[in-house]
């Protein structure tokens, strides 16, 4: 938009010699640094401005997109008792029940067998690890 090759910027530099002067050059640079840096300023000013309102727009829009989603989750799960998706109730885990105490040793065995790692077909026939570690040998 505003392209300033070099032969236009030796033209400006000439003209600002002459009209201006080599003595008061410094001080007009540095008026025109002020200017130009108190532009850029506005500027970053405007466009975080812009930015931000932008910002805000896109989350009003998520925020829409999620109250109505929410309303068709309602309406398809009213009670929230429902499994989610559709899914079959008999997916669902069982709930715990307490261990009757009569049985309570058998119950218990029974669960520590099922939690037992087992072996796969392949390492069948390979000997247990041992549980504990071999006691450390005492030199004498």
């Amino acid at each position: 938009m505003f392209d300033v090759g070099a032969s236009e910027l030796l033209v400006i530099v000439v003209v600002a010699i002459l009209v201006i002067g080599p003595k008061d050059m410094p001080r007009a640079l540095r008026t025109a640094g002020r200017w130009i840096g108190k532009a850029r300023r506005m500027s970053n000013h405007f466009r975080a401005g812009v930015d931000e309102m932008i910002r805000q727009a896109e989350i009003e829009d998520m925020e829409a997109k999620w109250a109505e989603r929410n309303k068709e989750i309602m309406a398809k799960y009213p009670s929230g008792d429902e499994p989610e998706g559709g899914a079959p109730e008999d997916l669902t885990p069982p709930m715990m029940e307490p261990l009757d105490p009569k049985n309570a040793d058998a119950a218990a065995e029974a669960a520590i067998k099922r939690a037992a790692p087992v072996k796969a077909p392949e390492h069948e026939s390979e000997p247990p690890l041992p549980l504990d570690p071999p006691p450390p040998a005492k030199d004498a």
